[in-house]
């Protein structure tokens, strides 16, 4: 034990970063597991759909033109709050972004709402092209 201390002593520097690399691992794994509540995979979110969840694209106009889940709605995150007209509580609702950073603050904010069966699309459009899922072109 002498020893240790007589290392920390001589290496204030290394104690306080290998600490706060410790600090940082703890809450990057924190934060992944708070995401784990509000997400769900490429096949999860395909039996959702095929039981009634409306699709919610979060990305840009330009971007959900340039390829989309089948009849997915493009609701800007700016515009969330007002997507109660839009949206139906009882029915199931897959947020999806690029990459699936954007989404799940959007599916935070419509659970708040009231919408329970909001989840986000893990990996976004991406995940859903690696698992080689169907996407279609044009504005909707």
């Amino acid at each position: 034990m002498d020893k240790l201390l007589e290392f920390a002593a001589a290496n204030p520097f290394l104690i306080t970063a290998t600490v706060l690399m410790l600090i940082a691992v703890v809450a990057f794994e924190l934060r992944l597991r708070s995401r784990a509540d509000y997400e769900v995979s490429v096949p999860e979110a395909v039996r959702m759909i095929n039981n009634g969840a409306t699709v919610v694209d979060v990305r840009d106009a330009a971007a959900f033109g340039a390829g989309h889940i089948l009849n997915a709605v493009n609701i800007p995150p700016a515009e969330m709050g007002s997507a109660e007209g839009k949206l139906k509580k009882k029915r199931g609702v897959v947020v999806v972004c690029a990459a699936g950073n954007q989404s799940v603050d959007c599916a935070r904010q419509l659970r708040a709402a009231g919408f329970e069966g909001a989840y986000s699309l893990a990996g976004g459009i991406a995940n859903w092209q690696r698992e080689n899922q169907p996407l279609v072109r044009g504005g909707r």
